[in-house]
């Protein structure tokens, strides 16, 4: 099997698929309370790749070792394995602050 981790920034919301293995899980960006960039170490961290739960919350992570740490309003904490994280960090920190932009400035 081979599995991607896919991440999209889509209208009002952050999808976050692992393609290949498991369906999308779908976050509000209006959930987003704050986004940090981090490095990790994903077989210390997280015990491997894939979905892990940890005790702060879940991780989506199929390689690298950059993500980005997304906290959620409930106080959740989610961690986005991503080769461009300085780019997703930017994306969700901006959107979730300053409402929605057009389509056509959101990232792909």
């Amino acid at each position: 099997i081979t599995v991607r981790l896919v991440t999209e920034v889509r209208q009002g919301e952050l999808v976050i698929a692992l393609r290949g293995l498991w369906r999308s899980h779908r976050v509000p960006l209006d959930r987003i309370q704050s986004v940090q960039t981090i490095t990790h170490d994903v077989a210390r961290d997280y015990g491997g790749y894939g979905i892990r739960s940890t005790r702060e919350g879940k991780a989506y992570v199929a390689g690298g070792s950059r993500g980005v740490r997304v906290t959620l309003v409930s106080g959740e904490k989610l961690v986005v394995g991503s080769e461009r994280p300085d780019e997703l960090a930017e994306a969700l920190g901006g959107l979730a602050s300053r409402g929605l932009p057009k389509p056509s400035e959101l990232p792909r």
